[in-house]
């Protein structure tokens, strides 16, 4: 009867799991799937403490579980609410990091006590599988714990050490691809060395050693483009190395979740991929998106807030384009208060299109402009919106310029290919690395100045008219 009860516990967490990550797919449920994942967790854990303490050997110390839940609460509680909307891509790659060493911690303690202290696993698993399961966890897990710091400071743009900012390099000549697969192979070879001399904990150490070498070098010569992709991948490994780590201690529901985190992120790293036309494999072993710059040999003379607002008046549509620059400048407030008063002003249509890479993070433009109370229904993917731009009286790009950049039509440069959103097809652009051919067009309208200072001064024009 316990262990049937213990079954329905990991069953309904799973079934929370799945219906949190099928609530994910929209914005709008968003919210709810979140809640459901949090449900799922809590579940997860109060039915794994039941069944700890149902054990042969009971729960040796509440206190440490006591103390662990409440401490990791208050961390998880404090960086959630301290955070702001423009950090949230560096706390993804942060929260996929610890949980990338957290299963291989877990796999580390578990698959230790089986191996030197003798201890039966309660799978029934032979020494030999346990060793691969452990091994293959450590790859992962450590791989994804320090390839997600660097990606942390690489989206943060460096660390502060003793007072001095220090930039976050991006680095890799050609010759570092073979030594990602020599740290790799090597990995897989000493895995299969601790098969035939199980006892011997160098191979371990060595393992979880090479491995967080592997993961800094494996992120090191991404660029900030690319970052999207990195991030969604890192996401995919921590679901993998929760997999391998429930497959050790024999946990059902961990198997199930980290299988869920890792197919999902694996299907969304291909998704961005195909946003930036580009494949995995040239993310992680070819260039160095993002880090390609030109100089800027023409010049465009700036307009000013007033005759964008003059420009805006009487328009029967306007696109929004935004972009990470309306995150750093945090003016989604603002820009949906120009929304406001062209709705309620003029009786203007206003549509917002998201490019799938907008930002540093999948989502984030999402996330931003929800945080703004921007209606869901208001928010248009790419391929769906594009077609409107023909028809449209005024595209408004904030701190947008890849996604948006003609450049990406041709057949050379470091956008070539790239997917963007057609601004150019509208009859006036406004603007708020690589250069764009867009911004010297007749039509476009460049308002320079912080995003969120000049859209405040829209407003105010706005309000004049």
């Amino acid at each position: 009867m316990e262990a049937s009860w213990i079954t329905i516990g990991y069953l309904v967490s799973a079934a929370l799991f799945i219906f949190g990550l099928k609530k994910l797919g929209h914005p709008r449920t968003a919210p709810k799937g979140n809640q459901y994942g949090m449900m799922g967790m809590a579940v997860a854990v109060i039915t794994t403490v039941a069944q700890m303490q149902l054990g042969e050997e009971g729960i040796i110390s509440w206190t440490l579980i006591i103390a662990g839940v409440l401490t990791g609460s208050i961390i998880g509680y404090i960086m959630a609410v301290r955070v702001e909307m423009t950090g949230m891509p560096e706390l993804v790659a942060l929260f996929n990091g610890f949980g990338g060493a957290a299963s291989a911690l877990v796999a580390l303690s578990e698959s230790w006590t089986y191996i030197y202290e003798g201890k039966v696993a309660p799978t029934g698993l032979d020494l030999p599988v346990i060793v691969i399961a452990a091994g293959l966890s450590a790859l992962v897990g450590w791989m994804t714990l320090t390839g997600s710091l660097l990606a942390m400071y690489k989206l943060k743009g460096g660390v502060e050490i003793f007072g001095k900012w220090i930039k976050t390099p991006t680095w890799g000549p050609a010759w570092l691809n073979p030594i990602k697969g020599i740290l790799f192979f090597s990995v897989i070879a000493l895995i299969y060395l601790s098969i035939n001399d199980i006892t011997n904990t160098n191979y371990l150490w060595a393992i979880i050693a090479i491995s967080c070498i592997l993961g800094l070098v494996l992120v090191l010569p991404i660029g900030g483009a690319d970052m999207p992709v990195v991030v969604s991948l890192l996401n995919s490994l921590s679901g993998i190395a929760a997999a391998f780590t429930g497959f050790i201690i024999g946990n059902s529901v961990l198997i199930i979740a980290g299988s869920l985190v890792g197919a999902s992120g694996l299907i969304l790293t291909f998704i961005m991929c195909k946003a930036m036309n580009r494949t995995l494999g040239d993310v992680l072993f070819k260039s160095f998106g993002g880090t390609e710059k030109q100089d800027l040999t023409r010049t465009k003379v700036g307009t000013d807030a007033e005759e964008v607002a003059m420009m805006a008046d009487g328009a029967q549509k306007i696109i929004i384009i935004p972009g990470y620059g309306m995150a750093v400048s945090q003016c989604q407030h603002q820009v949906k208060e120009f929304a406001d008063l062209m709705e309620s002003k003029f009786e203007t249509e206003i549509k917002y299109a998201i490019h799938p890479v907008a930002g540093r993070m999948p989502g984030h433009m999402n996330v931003l402009l929800a945080e703004a109370n921007v209606p869901y229904e208001q928010l248009i993917e790419m391929d769906e919106i594009n077609p409107e731009f023909a028809n449209c009286d005024m595209a408004i790009v904030i701190g947008a310029n890849d996604t948006t950049n003609p450049a990406a039509r041709g057949d050379t440069g470091p956008l070539a290919g790239m997917p963007i959103i057609d601004v150019d097809q509208a009859r006036t652009v406004g603007y708020a690395g690589v250069d764009n051919d867009l911004f010297y067009e007749d039509k476009t309208m460049m308002l320079f100045g912080d995003g969120k200072a000049m859209m405040t001064e829209l407003n105010s024009a706005i309000k004049e008219l």
